[in-house]
């Protein structure tokens, strides 16, 4: 029996959601179920709020969401993750610290409804309640953005019901984007950049997308792994993991922080490392910065790869080199890893992995270990046995092609 978690079919999620929508919400049918992807991150972490490049991919793996269109300003939600219905007034609903702050993981959904608002995106006359259930594949708590796949799968949805067409094209999308990543941060509260959301909205199958933080721009790079006999393994460490415990504001205030004091907007324009180390006080503060640039170099350097050509033996070895470069900043500079991390990272590459990394915001989650096809399960089995005598709990695994963003299912 495969260790490996299956992504749900398009049509065996949308049923999911239909039916959740039925039995806690009522008989009446939905007009419809979207879908977004959750994302692993190949290289490029914390980047995004830097100015930075990353190189996200889309996950097989994702959120389904049936929604019903009401004819009032209410809304009801009701989750196959968690239990019980939620009903939210849209008409209050607010910022974190506000008297219509929303608790909990509806807050990525109305968060959303809220944000088209705030961004002047939809009419007021268009606006209304509505009844959504939730369904997903997507890992929670692993770092493969489930909420970021939340968020987009309601966009995306909003997008249709509302009659707003911003999904037609990339441009749009980009605008939904900016949406979400506004919802998670002044609703949610949690104080992310924009690279989860342009992965789930934005990126193609078979490609990575090279998303450049600074003006928003994107490019799609090749990464068919299965024709170049490759599999990308995610490992789902079930480390804690969360955003919103004030380890990853830390860090992004430092950055913030160091960018004042060397006189730029963000880090992405410091052009010479070593004098800007220099003249900063903090040691810290120092290693922050040196993750931050040196991953933003080796993102570059990774598309480079990918746009050279095949990916033959040797261009794989040095996307991997580059895989484990990034994860020994995280772990150093960076201080993002964690012991289960480390060890998945440490034995993925001894058992024959190209490359690994941790992957996402850190302080528990996922890596992802770059393999030759058809060496997962094997990974995967000396991973699991690293981690049990280690006295960790049992982590899980997926594999992650590169694939379709958010769109409506059925």
């Amino acid at each position: 029996m495969s260790v490996l978690a299956p992504a749900w079919t398009a049509d065996a999620g949308a049923r999911r959601a239909r039916d959740l929508l039925a039995s806690a919400l009522g008989p009446e049918p939905a007009d419809g179920v979207w879908a977004a992807p959750g994302r692993v991150n190949l290289i490029g972490e914390h980047t995004d709020y830097n100015g930075g490049l990353c190189l996200p991919i889309a996950l097989p793996h994702r959120t389904y969401v049936a929604v019903r269109r009401r004819e009032d300003r209410t809304v009801r939600l009701t989750s196959g993750q968690e239990p019980g219905v939620r009903t939210i007034d849209l008409d209050g609903v607010g910022p974190v610290g506000s008297p219509g702050a929303v608790e909990g993981w509806p807050a990525y959904v109305v968060g959303v409804a809220w944000a088209l608002v705030a961004e002047g995106l939809v009419p007021a006359e268009r606006v209304t309640g509505f009844d959504a259930a939730v369904d997903s594949c997507v890992p929670y708590g692993a770092g493969l953005s489930s909420s970021a796949a939340l968020e987009c799968a309601v966009a995306i949805a909003l997008d249709e019901l509302w009659g707003l067409g911003l999904a037609a094209d990339d441009a749009g999308r980009a605008r939904l984007a900016a949406a979400c990543v506004r919802a998670e941060n002044e609703v949610a509260g949690a104080p992310t950049g924009g690279m989860d959301q342009s992965a789930s909205l934005r990126a193609e199958e078979g490609r990575a997308l090279l998303l450049d933080c600074r003006d928003g721009s994107t490019r799609q790079v090749p990464f068919a792994l299965e024709a170049a006999g490759l599999e990308l393994l995610v490992i789902d460490t079930r480390a804690p993991h969360a955003l919103v415990d004030g380890q990853y504001a830390e860090r992004r205030d430092s950055c913030e922080r160091a960018a004042r004091q060397l006189g730029v907007t963000t880090l992405r324009e410091v052009e010479d490392l070593d004098a800007a180390l220099a003249s900063l006080a903090d040691p810290v503060v120092q290693r922050r910065v040196r993750h931050v640039v040196t991953e933003i170099e080796r993102v570059a350097r990774f598309a480079e790869e990918l746009d050279a050509g095949p990916l033959d033996p040797a261009r794989a070895a040095a996307l991997g080199a580059l895989m484990v470069g990034s994860h020994v900043s995280m772990r150093d500079d960076y201080e993002i890893s964690c012991a289960e991390l480390d060890l998945a990272v440490e034995t993925a590459t001894a058992a024959g992995a190209h490359g690994a990394r941790m992957t996402g915001g850190g302080f528990g989650g996922s890596a992802i270990a770059l393999l030759p096809a058809g060496q997962a399960e094997r990974v995967a089995g000396e991973v699991g046995a690293a981690f049990a005598a280690a006295g960790f709990a049992a982590p899980a695994f997926l594999l992650a092609p590169a694939s379709a963003p958010a769109a409506r299912t059925a």
